[in-house]
Formats: structure tokens, sequence, C-alpha cells
């Protein structure tokens, strides 16, 4: 008992050890590549260290699930692996403890993983990702960075085109300023040449003075008339020693209400979830029924002025079947002319009020699928994490190799073949080929049976990752192959004497 409990110290300690080192390195990984793709939304917007700071804390957590099965894997592989490798797992097989019992330690600690990565996805997950793209799109709002260039056009003033053809040393004074001003719209362009100029933002940072100096203006005057190619365009020419003018251009850095996305799906636990799906699928229903429903037939009766309408209390009522032809011809040419023109405004009518109600539809389907996906990924990327677990931990104990080599590339392309089959899973559940259930858990279902053979493999003290046993196989399967050839050339030369004899 003293000797189990010494190996479940052993593995718990030495995979807890790479676990840690494994994880940061793979959160670090994601990190950089979410960051990459949203950094045209950052560079150039003059944001403090405290806003990227906050960025990169809220990408970094919501990251986390993603970056968990990743490292387990990884982290069991290359635990395994070095044992294997220092034949330790020989050394306990010998002794008779089998790879279960040694997997038992680690075992029940990652399932505690996958328990308090699901509540880490059900309650921290959707406020990150709240605060996270809340942050995300107040950044993409905010107005880049003044830094004109020099010797081209700098188009990143609203309703302004800027040339300067040189700068002082510090940088402040603006030399052979164009000035364009489509403020006023692009056929009510003005233009501006100066000597020099200065740009200068004011206190509150949401106006601009641009002070012009030694310059002139040309601007064309607006005229109401038709122009034609022979008309002469009057213009207004300004000569000035300094001109001011006001731009409105808002640089300061304004957080968005995190409001704004309450009722995405990523804000939402899976209770809210269920609640949301359950609202939009009643919603559904009662579109449904109010478009199979006649709410006031008395729009359908009183289309014909003569006939009058009575409400009373039907007794012995029963239906009749009515000869509509004969009803129609019985009517005057004016009647008919009404009654079919009142027809076709009722189709149309009909036609518009079915075409809003199936795009209604459509949208709150849309919405619904994309809540389904979501409340899966909750459970489908926990129990990932077991399953990459019993893959790692039989691959590690079969290759038998420790450290950053084999297990590295292994673990990459293991995650990516779950990355291809997890995105197109949520791609087909999203646009509705498949179930949200199907979609989110068809990486799972795949990898699964992949990850009880290698541990049966593992468990049986399997060779199948050494070369040597399948060129072994090789040669066995060529050997009967030359010997099944071998007797059907002697079968058919039999049979060619034989036929020869008669």
């Amino acid at each position: 008992m003293r000797i189990l409990k010494r190996i479940d110290s052993y593995t718990l300690a030495n995979f807890i050890r790479l676990f840690s080192a494994t994880f940061f390195i793979c959160l670090f990984v994601f990190l950089m590549q979410f960051l990459w793709k949203y950094v045209d939304d950052m560079v150039g917007k003059g944001l403090g260290i405290t806003v990227l700071a906050e960025f990169f804390m809220y990408a970094a957590v919501s990251l986390v699930p993603l970056a968990l099965p990743m490292s387990i894997m990884l982290a069991s592989l290359m635990s395994y692996g070095n044992m294997g490798e220092q034949l330790e797992l020989l050394a306990m097989k010998s002794a008779g403890v089998s790879l279960f019992r040694i997997m038992r330690p680690l075992i029940i600690v990652i399932s505690m993983v996958c328990v308090g990565a699901f509540f880490f996805s059900n309650y921290v997950l959707p406020k990150s990702q709240t605060k996270m793209f809340t942050l995300l799109l107040s950044m993409r709002q905010k107005s880049p960075e003044l830094e004109i260039p020099t010797g081209e056009f700098y188009k990143g003033i609203s309703g302004y085109t800027l040339f300067v053809g040189g700068k002082d040393l510090k940088g402040q004074l603006l030399k052979n300023v164009i000035v364009y001003d489509f403020s006023n719209g692009f056929s009510n362009a003005s233009v501006m040449l100066a000597d020099s100029g200065r740009l200068v933002m004011s206190s509150d940072k949401h106006f601009l003075t641009f002070s012009l100096y030694s310059g002139e203006s040309f601007e064309n005057l607006q005229q109401q008339q038709t122009m034609t190619p022979e008309t002469k365009v009057p213009y207004r020419r300004e000569i000035f020693s300094r001109k001011q003018i006001i731009i409105d251009f808002d640089a300061s850095f304004t957080r968005f209400n995190e409001s704004l996305l309450k009722n995405e799906q990523i804000s939402k636990n899976v209770i809210e979830l269920n609640h949301t799906i359950d609202s939009l699928n009643k919603e559904i229903k009662q579109i449904i029924k109010n478009r199979t429903v006649v709410n006031n037939q008395n729009q359908y009766l009183n289309r014909i002025n003569h006939v009058p309408f009575h409400q009373a209390t039907a007794k012995n009522f029963k239906f009749e079947k009515y000869n509509t032809d004969t009803l129609f011809m019985s009517l005057s040419l004016d009647e008919k002319k009404n009654a079919v023109s009142n027809a076709l405004s009722e189709v149309s009518r009909a036609r518009g009020e079915m075409t809003f109600s199936n795009m209604d539809i459509k949208e709150k389907q849309m919405n619904i699928r994309r809540h389904s996906i979501e409340w899966h990924r909750k459970f489908a990327l926990s129990f990932a994490c077991l399953i990459f677990f019993f893959i790692g931990v039989p691959l590690g104990a079969i290759i038998r190799k420790g450290g950053f080599g084999m297990p590295v590339v292994i673990s990459v392309l293991m995650f990516i073949f779950y990355y291809i089959i997890d995105n197109a899973g949520t791609k087909m559940a999203r646009e509705g080929f498949w179930p949200a259930w199907r979609g989110m858990w068809l990486s799972s279902a795949i990898l699964l049976p992949i990850g009880i053979f290698l541990t049966y493999k593992a468990v049986g003290d399997s060779v199948i990752m050494n070369p040597d046993a399948y060129l072994q196989l090789i040669k066995t399967g060529r050997k009967r192959l030359a010997g099944y050839l071998q007797q059907g050339k002697r079968y058919v030369n039999h049979r060619l004497r034989k036929n020869s004899k008669n």
C-alpha cells in the first residue's frame, strides 16, 4: 500500500509539474494567434497600456477552455513518455501494478479538472467574453492616432484629405500643406494650399485646430441651374496669411456599455441559454399560430357595399357549400372589378405577411441555433479534456518518448485534427444542416473511440507505434502473397497440362 501511495504521489507530481508548464505555453500560443487576428483594431489607435493589458487579460481568460485540452494531452503524453523512456512504467508493471492503477490518481484529477472547466465556462467565461468584446468594440470605434506621413496623402480624418510635403525637426510645423475639404460633399469640395501649418488637438480631445499660414483656398460656387459643358463655373479664391479650421475629431477613448451584448449567447450561462431557447421556441409557435388563425373576419365580409352585416347567435348552424362562380357571375361589372381588385389586394397583403413572418421565423431559428451551440460547447469542451487525457496517456506509454520533441508533434497534429472536425461540425450546426448536438459533439464522437482503442492497446503492451512490428507485418504479408501466387501458378500449369492431354 505504501508503494502504491508513492507511485500515486510520483505520477501526480510529475504530471502537475508538466501540466503547469504546458498550460501556460499553450495559452500563450493561442493568445498570440487571437491577438494577431485583431491586431488591426489595436495598432495606431494610441491606446493606453492599461487598456491593452485589460484586453489581454480578458482574452487570456476567454481562451482557457481552448488551451486546457491540448495542455492536458501534451502533459500526459510527456509524463508517461518520460516514465516509459526511463523504464519506470516497465518496473511498475513488473511489480504487478497495471496501467489503469497507475492512471487512477490522474483520472480523478482530470475528472475534477473537467468539472471545474464546466463551471469556469458557465460562470466566468460569459463575463470575461462580454467584457472582452465590449472593449474590442470600443477600440474599433476609437479614432486612429494622428500620425500624418510626409510625401503622401493622409485620409485618417473623416471628410478631409491631407498632403504634407515635410516637417520640421520637432515634427510640430507642417510644410507645403494641401488640404482637400469634402465635409460638405464631394461635389462641393474645397482646396487649400499653404506654405506651412500646425495641427493641434483640443484639451478635451474632441476637436482639431488646423492653423494654415501664407496660403490660398479655392472653392466652386454652388449653381441652381443645370450645368452644361459650355457653362463657366464661378469659383471663389481666397488669399490668406493665417487661416484656422476647426475639425470635429473625437480622439478620446469611450467605453461601450456591456448591456449591448446582454442578449448575445456569449454572455449567458446554461440556465439563461435554456430560458432564451424556450422563449424563442414559444415565439415561433405563436407566429405560426397567428398566421393560421383569422383574427378579424369582418374584413373579408363587408366588401360589397349593399350587402348588410349583422351579428347574431347562430341556432342549429350547419355548413353549406356555395358555388362561388355563380355568386361572382351574379354581380354587376363594377362589382366584379371591385371584387377582383379586393381579392388581389388581399392576396398581396397575405403574401407580404407570410414573407415577413417567414423572415422572422428564420431569424429566430438562427438565434436558437447559436444559443444551442453555445449550450453544448460548455459541456463538449469540458468532456474534451477527459478524451485528450485518454489519448495522451496511452500514446506516451506506447511511444515511450519524453521531452518536447515527439510529444509536441503528436499533440499538435492531434489537436489540429480535433480543431478541424470541431469547426466543421460547428459550421454545419450553425447553418442548420445538422442539429446543434450533432455538430458540437462530432469531434468527441470521433476522438472517443480513438482514445478507447489506444488505452486498450497500451494496457495490453501493444507495439502499434513500433516500426519494426509493421516491417515484420509487411514481410509476412509479402511471403503469404508470394505463396498464394505460387499456388495459383501451379494450379494454372496443372490445368494446362490436363487440357493438353485431353
